[in-house]
């Protein structure tokens, strides 16, 4: 679905203003009511809440947020939900669910982008399972790799909010990947998603080798030291694409140049769509009756 792009009426603005108006991404109503029962129940697991927590990109983004936090990291950066649930604590982490319990009064849809509610959680947890996927076929940190896919559209929440408060009538233009949005971003406030996307995972803390990825998702061949990482997430919104989309968002097949830098072909990415979009399906049945969702690993 597009919008209808309207003219910007004031000077462009920077990824870092924008950044600076998302204290806290809203989380999804599905999740939260679920893992609040949880963590009421003394016989739940750690490793149920942590699975609980991977489904919503807002919780996720304050445990990590809090981990990495002087308080909590000691001087070490965490980078993974798991990690960060244990540097946190169980009573600490009821006290961050239960405040995004309280609100949930902030989950509307992107307007600016004629998203509904609900799609950029089905966007970002798809992109965090394709995500996942991939990293365990090349050999990288999957837990890092989906925490980059999950979050991947931060910076879509952190604009839209910013333009409901400054300019409520600015919409973009949305083509289908790898362009999407970032063509009408760029004319209508002169920055893309992406780059706020990085400035607020900078802003909250989270280290470089997580916030780059993000600012490079459209052009991953442009940075040397996040290639890898840039290269999967571009390779990871492809199959998001795949799964999410049926109507002209849909993509056709990706460049394979781009899907050099983590030795990935074509066909290979091609038959990720299938797990992925049965995954997908899956954590959607298990929300929806109130049970634990399975674990993502293989």
């Amino acid at each position: 679905m597009s919008t209808t792009s309207t003219p910007f009426a004031t000077d462009l603005v920077s990824p870092e203003i924008i950044a600076r108006s998302l204290r806290h991404p809203p989380s999804a109503p599905r999740v939260l009511p679920l893992l609040k029962r949880h963590l009421e129940n003394v016989n739940t697991s750690v490793h149920q809440i942590v699975d609980l927590i991977r489904l919503d990109p807002g919780i996720a983004a304050r445990v990590l947020q809090v981990g990495n936090s002087a308080l909590h990291s000691r001087g070490s950066r965490c980078y993974t939900v798991d990690m960060a649930v244990q540097r946190i604590g169980f009573s600490h982490i009821y006290e961050i669910v239960a405040n995004a319990v309280a609100e949930q009064v902030l989950v509307r849809p992107l307007t600016a982008y004629a998203l509904e509610a609900d799609e950029l959680w089905n966007m970002s947890i798809t992109c965090g399972i394709a995500a996942e996927l991939i990293a365990e076929a090349r050999g990288e940190d999957a837990n890092i790799a989906y925490t980059l896919g999950l979050l991947h559209g931060v910076g879509m929440v952190a604009t839209d909010q910013w333009l409901q408060r400054h300019q409520p009538t600015v919409g973009f233009f949305g083509k289908c990947f790898p362009r999407e949005y970032s063509e009408s971003e760029r004319v209508l406030i002169g920055c893309t998603h992406a780059e706020v996307g990085a400035e607020v995972l900078r802003g909250w803390d989270f280290p470089g080798e997580m916030a780059e990825p993000l600012r490079w998702q459209y052009n991953p061949l442009d940075t040397l030291a996040h290639r890898r990482m840039a290269s999967l997430l571009y390779a990871a919104k492809w199959v998001r694409s795949q799964v999410c989309f049926n109507d002209h968002r849909r993509p056709q097949a990706p460049e394979a140049r781009l899907l050099a830098p983590i030795n990935l072909t074509v066909f290979s990415l091609e038959r990720l769509v299938a797990p992925v979009r049965e995954r997908h399906e899956t954590v959607k049945r298990d929300l929806a009756v109130g049970d634990d969702p399975q674990p993502f690993a293989a």
